[in-house]
């Protein structure tokens, strides 16, 4: 298991030098360019930044994998949930209602949140999985859904307001009626490390806005 750590830990410091001295290579041959093609005179270019040293990189990627503030918050929110569903299918129309259960779980050394969820919806057996993390290089919640009433993956990236213990997170997904993508934005408020309301909103390719969903959760 060292052996593996360390081969990712040397992949991960690749990773970094690569795309720091790619960089530095793009906008050397750039301005190679720019300085050849030019009739005219013109300022010269700003010089590239250094290449980092390896103790620079080494610091900024373990800044970048340690959890913070933000993982320990989703911590909190670790344990078995009952979850209250309310579906709004088309504007106007009564919403339909279920029931279903969720895990919530650190992983990766407290890097993500997965949660599993499963119950029932429109009468078909339902079963979904969230990854939910704080990316310290975006400075960014991630969110990534997959669930059995379809075959893609929904990703959302947000942000958090300590003052209102809200979540909003916002992305889009491919709508089957349309084949076109439409904009989905969720709003999590964790009302107490006991309950939490989750609420998502879509808005069609050149439509409204429209509540889909609300999920009620209550710990045990």
């Amino acid at each position: 298991m060292k052996k593996i750590a360390s081969a990712f830990c040397t992949i991960a410091l690749f990773s970094l030098v690569a795309c720091n001295n790619a960089g530095n290579e793009t906008k050397t041959e750039a301005t190679k360019t720019d300085t050849t093609a030019s009739t005219t005179p013109a300022a010269e270019a700003a010089p590239p930044p250094p290449p980092m040293d390896s103790a620079a990189m080494m610091k900024m990627w373990m800044e970048m994998k340690t959890p913070g503030d933000m993982h320990k918050m989703l911590a909190s929110q670790d344990g078995n949930w009952d979850n209250e569903m309310t579906m709004w299918m088309e504007p106007g129309k009564p919403p339909m209602t279920s029931k279903s259960t969720s895990t919530n779980k650190m992983i990766m050394g407290g890097r993500y949140q997965q949660s599993t969820y499963k119950g029932t919806m429109m009468g078909e057996p339902f079963e979904g999985v969230s990854t939910l993390g704080y990316d310290n290089t975006k400075k960014k919640f991630v969110n990534s859904w997959v669930d059995n009433g379809g075959t893609g993956i929904m990703y959302m990236e947000g942000t958090y307001d300590p003052g209102t213990k809200t979540l909003t997170l916002s992305g889009s997904m491919p709508d089957p009626a349309t084949g076109k993508d439409c904009s989905m934005r969720q709003v999590i408020v964790f009302t107490d490390d006991k309950h939490h309301t989750m609420e998502m909103y879509n808005t069609p390719a050149g439509g409204q806005e429209m509540k889909m969903m609300e999920i009620k959760s209550t710990k045990r």
